[in-house]
Formats: C-alpha cells, structure tokens, sequence
C-alpha cells in the first residue's frame, strides 16, 4: 500500500487526508513531503524509483540489521534511520500481542519514505493531529520529528494504562486470601505487563538513539533542534515511570509468589500433623502385638479395647498439643 501526504497550509492533506495511491500516474501528478509505504510491492518500489530516483533495498526492514546500519548517510543524500515502534496489542488487531515494529524512513530531496509491514497506532495520531492543528509541519523533517514525538506520548498513554492494570492486580493481591487459580492468573496478567513495560522501554531508549542522530547530524534548523531536545526531555520523564513499574512488578510477583508459598506450606502442614498423630497409635499397636504368645484374648480379654483406647488418646494428645499452640490455625 502507498499512500502519499502534500502541504497544504501546514496540514497534511491527500484526499481523505490520505491517499493511495494505485498507478504511477497518479504518483506522478503528486508533489508529496510523505510517502508512506506499508508491506510495498515490487511495482511500487518501481513507481519509486521512476518518480523520486530513490531505490528501495528488500532488507530495508529485517529484523536482523546491524547497529552500524541503523542511522547512516549515503553519498547522494539519503539519510537512511531505522527505528522501532510500539503496538501494545491493545488496537483493532485483536488477539496479536505487544510488539515492536521495525520502520524504515529515507529522507531523500526534501521528502520523508517510510517503510514498514504494518499499519502504525502512533502514525494514525500523527494524521489525525495534522489534520486537526494548522502550521503544525513546514517539511519533511518535521514529520519525522513530530513521528517521534507522536511515539514519545503514545508510548506514556500506555504506561499509563499498565498503572491502571497493576492496580487492580494489587486489588487482588493484596486482599486477605488468594487461591492458587486466583495466583495463576495474576501471575499472567503480571507477566503481561512486564512484557509491554520492557518493550516500552526499548522503544523509548531506539527513539533517544533516532532524535540524538538527527541533532548530530546538523540537519535541524534552531526550531527543530529545540524541538528534538524537548522530546529527549520526555523521554528521560519516561524512564524512571518504567524503572518505578519494574519495581511495582517485582513486588507484585514477590507477594503472589509468596501466597503461592503459603498455599503451599498449609498442605505439607497437614500431612506433617497426620504423621506426628498417626507415629504413637502404630507404636502402641506394635507393641500391644509383641507381648502375647497366641491370641491375646485368652491372656486378656480387656487387650483391645485398652490398645484400642490408648492409640485414640495418642492420637488426641498431639492435636490438643497442636491445637492449644495455635499450629492448626
């Protein structure tokens, strides 16, 4: 899919506020600061290179890139900026985890190429907020800048939403008793929190290293360094929400593992207090058996009720005893 966005007053416009395109011909009659590329195909890294001279590489979103890769400039002026951006699983894709999406962006004679495989939560609020504010973009470079900016507070309203879930994870945690299918799914939901804080983090750090390359760089005039530098501070802000939620994972973890524990511990108690009350009654019965020659009801004929009587207040003993020390409790 290709999808082209002009200036128009300091609005991004194109039909729709978008529009794909689907012929070199309409490409042709575009004057665009934009190109978004979602998963494009062949052809369409042709009409590309025919309409802008900009030759799109097949690896240019892989995985598996070197960090030596990721910001560099070539020699005909394309500056090439890998980044990565957060989908926290909770968008219109149902069912699909948190990920990180890796894009490609080119900046090529005064216009922004951006390459990825799927469709963008943070570049969908980059639309809809240039669309709504006059003279928020003047060039390519500002919708770069305003990309980043536009993750830096995606990535704090969903650090916000884990606030909200790890409190009602507390709500349960911290009542008086958890079960162990209550444990398992709290164990789960905390899990999943820690997965998207991680990724968060990460994102933030990829969007620090992209915002620093572009102020090294000298492309940015006196605005938009002042801009890049207000980002960074944004995202220093993030950090230390995602070292806090670590820790209030961590203690979330703790608590339930040790409720686990103590779930635990009450059944090995059990099967301790059985074996402590069953040791005497077996003793006594053993010794009751060793000390007749035949039957011992020709000896005794009050043998067993007195063995029998004497093994249940064997048995009562270490209860009481147990009982009054508050170890059945």
């Amino acid at each position: 899919m290709l999808n082209v966005f002009t200036l128009d007053n300091g609005r991004l416009k194109g039909g729709l506020f978008q529009e794909e395109i689907e012929t070199a011909e309409d490409l042709a009659l575009t004057r665009p600061i934009w190109v978004d590329l979602e998963s494009p195909s062949e052809e369409e890294k042709g009409w590309i290179l025919d309409r802008f001279g900009l030759r799109i590489p097949a690896d240019i979103v892989d995985e598996d890139l070197e960090e030596s890769a990721r910001f560099y400039e070539e020699d005909n002026g394309e500056l090439h900026i890998r980044s990565d951006f957060l989908i926290d699983g909770d968008d219109e894709l149902e069912g699909r985890p948190a990920r990180n999406v890796r894009v490609a962006f080119i900046l090529f004679n005064n216009v922004l190429f951006s390459i990825h495989n799927e469709d963008l939560p943070v570049f969908r609020l980059l639309r809809l907020r240039a669309r709504r504010i006059p003279a928020l973009i003047e060039d390519a470079k500002d919708v770069l800048l305003k990309l980043y900016d536009a993750d830096a507070e995606y990535s704090a309203d969903v650090l916000e939403r884990i606030y909200d879930n790890l409190e009602k994870v507390s709500a349960r945690v911290l009542k008086k008793d958890v079960s162990d299918a209550e444990a398992g799914e709290v164990l789960s939901a905390i899990a999943r929190e820690e997965d998207l804080n991680g990724r968060i983090r990460r994102n933030v750090m990829d969007t620090r290293r992209a915002v620093s390359f572009m102020m090294r760089s000298r492309m940015l005039n006196a605005e938009q360094f002042e801009e890049s530098r207000q980002i960074l501070r944004d995202i220093d802000s993030l950090d230390s929400h995602t070292a806090f939620l670590f820790d209030k994972i961590n203690f979330l973890m703790d608590a339930t593992v040790g409720f686990i524990n103590i779930n635990q511990n009450k059944i090995i108690k059990i099967f301790s207090v059985a074996s402590v009350a069953l040791l005497p009654p077996t003793l006594i019965a053993s010794i009751y058996g060793m000390n007749f020659k035949l039957m011992p009801e020709l000896d005794w004929q009050l043998g067993y009720p007195f063995a029998l009587g004497l093994m249940a207040a064997s048995v009562a003993a270490p209860f009481i005893y147990f009982r009054r020390k508050g170890w059945l409790a």
